[in-house]
């Protein structure tokens, strides 16, 4: 382990920890409890998918993961190591180590799609802009965008953009991806480019949590579906026990509600 996570080694029975571990998760918000106590485990290579209705905690759950919102009560680990919400090294390593993929892609307008992709290469890792660039390169490479490099956000389209901020954090090395409902602010007809995006990624081994109503992708590749409603995770298990047609779910009646509208 390098010296600068600054992270306290846990007591675990396990010689291969979790990736990612949150236990007793809990926050509450404006006088309202958005997350009771949640746990969750999350092993190299899964992909592991939040659903649920809006207003359930995914997104708080997720933010809690590397720390965007600091909960009143619980712990975060990688790989067996807590991490101190108050040390801002161990926040920025971890913030390296687990990336977030929002919903609107949080994109600096000003940039162009490879010092989007660069910038935080430079800044946090130390890079030359040459050094950061070919990176970034690679990584909008990967996501289908090699000849969109110079263009600004504004000439992107939605789907475009949501790739460009998967390349951001992949340039970064992540243990771990979350990603909010990535495909949620996007027309119709593009969100599947990003999710063949994300199916690439599972496919390669990428450990992700991802927060969806794109249930047909989340039954084809999830290890672990988590249904998710006021604050706490009431069901969880595979989609084939979960979505079976004899199943009697909480999850099977809300994705067969989903697939009504």
């Amino acid at each position: 382990m390098r010296p600068e996570y600054r992270y306290a080694l846990m007591n675990t029975q396990t010689p291969h920890p979790p990736v990612l571990s949150m236990r007793n998760i809990s926050i509450t918000l404006g006088g309202r409890k958005i997350l009771n106590s949640v746990s969750l485990d999350v092993e190299r290579g899964e992909l592991k998918v939040l659903i649920g209705p809006s207003g359930g905690g995914k997104s708080t759950f997720l933010q809690c993961m590397n720390l965007l919102v600091t909960p009143d009560a619980g712990s975060v680990s990688i790989e067996g190591a807590s991490v101190n919400p108050h040390d801002k090294k161990a926040l920025c390593r971890l913030r390296q180590d687990v990336g977030m993929i929002f919903q609107d892609f949080n994109l600096f307008d000003h940039l162009t799609a490879v010092k989007n992709v660069a910038i935080a290469l430079r800044r946090v890792k130390g890079m030359s802009r040459e050094a950061a660039e070919e990176r970034a390169m690679h990584e909008l490479g990967r996501v289908g965008l090699t000849d969109k490099a110079d263009l600004y956000p504004a000439h992107l389209s939605g789907g475009q953009k949501q790739r460009v901020a998967i390349a951001r954090a992949l340039a970064m090395d992540p243990k771990v991806i979350l990603l909010d409902e990535p495909t949620s602010a996007l027309d119709p007809e593009l969100v599947g480019e990003v999710l063949a995006v994300i199916r690439d990624l599972a496919k390669s081994g990428m450990t992700m949590i991802m927060a969806t109503h794109q249930m047909d992708f989340a039954t084809a590749l999830a290890s672990e579906i988590l249904f998710m409603e006021q604050g706490n995770i009431i069901e969880r298990g595979t989609p084939g026990s979960l979505l079976a047609p004899d199943s009697a779910t909480r999850t099977r009646d809300f994705c067969t509600r989903l697939a009504d509208m």
